[in-house]
């Protein structure tokens, strides 16, 4: 089967657009153009949508915010790429880099803690489950902290909770707009409690924030914001924004109807339930985020007092 019969039978299913074609298999068929092409050769340049099975071409899901366009499904971000999305090209300045996690409840379950660090730095280059820093927001400087579910699920553990808090209070001393993207499974067990201990200290933080200084927090609910985080600094935001079929709740669907006995409804937990009774003030598609983060700090930014 040659690569345009290939294309074509996908077209069936939907969401391939032929003028992708050329562009994508271009650079395979130069190097050889009498070799018939598999299905391998696309690595890297097609993905699946997880939601509808459409074939995406990567180059233009990547200037879409990884949002499908067929049906508007968000799929997975990693924080650099939320980063790369949000922030002014060439502002992004990291702070704490070089915090790590200490095994000091020498864990061990399938694996020991120790190694389950390792393997997601070395999997995701990061040191752990956020990154925290300050970067320019359409002109404005901002300060982001924006976690990362490809670590251990986004668990927040004690290097997540000091690397915000770290954050809030410079965003405090510096009077910075402070907004937290979250991306996580909840508190890291792995670290017992002191997992535990970081909602208070976080939340502790941002009372100083937003009440004592009264200083702007926006927090962003991306897919999934569960546990400990939705219990603490993810609805504490003066504004709560969350992303579209954003997956947020404290206990999962599964938990919650063993423990009640009772039926959970689809959808439930989805961020349009969210928003329908209350907990949320927005919902934004990803590729609109940073635009609307704009519109809202102009008239923050409008009250002299705010101007920093």
């Amino acid at each position: 089967m040659s690569v345009i019969n290939w294309f074509e039978d996908k077209r069936k299913f939907g969401g391939l657009i032929g003028a992708f074609l050329e562009e994508a298999t271009k650079s395979s068929l130069s190097n050889d153009r009498e070799k018939r092409v598999s299905v391998n050769v696309s690595k890297g340049l097609w993905t699946r949508c997880d939601n509808c099975g459409n074939m995406l071409y990567v180059k233009f899901l990547k200037q879409n915010g990884s949002v499908c366009e067929e049906r508007g499904y968000h799929l997975p971000m990693n924080s650099m790429e939320r980063i790369e999305l949000s922030i002014d090209p060439n502002t992004w300045i990291p702070m704490d880099e070089d915090t790590s996690a200490r095994d000091i409840l020498s864990f061990s379950d399938e694996d020991d803690y120790e190694n389950r660090l390792l393997v997601s730095q070395e999997k995701t280059g990061l040191i752990d489950a956020v990154q925290t820093g300050t970067g320019y927001l359409n002109g404005t400087l901002i300060a982001p902290g924006v976690m990362d579910f490809h670590f251990m699920g986004g668990s927040m553990g004690s290097v997540v909770g000091e690397k915000i808090t770290r954050l809030i209070e410079y965003a405090t001393q510096r009077l910075l707009p402070l907004v937290l993207i979250c991306a996580s499974g909840g508190a890291r067990m792995q670290e017992g409690t002191f997992s535990l201990m970081q909602m208070a200290k976080i939340s502790s933080a941002l009372q100083l924030h937003q009440v004592r200084n009264k200083l702007l927090y926006i927090s962003v609910l991306t897919y999934p914001t569960t546990g400990g985080v939705t219990a603490s600094f993810g609805m504490l935001g003066d504004i709560i924004i969350a992303e579209s079929k954003a997956y947020i709740a404290f206990a999962g669907k599964r938990v919650i109807e063993q423990t009640s006995r009772q039926k959970i409804p689809d959808g439930f937990q989805a961020a349009e339930s969210s928003f329908t009774n209350g907990l949320l003030d927005l919902i934004v598609p990803r590729n609109l985020l940073k635009g609307v983060l704009s519109e809202i700090f102009e008239p923050y930014f409008s009250i002299p007092s705010n101007k920093s």
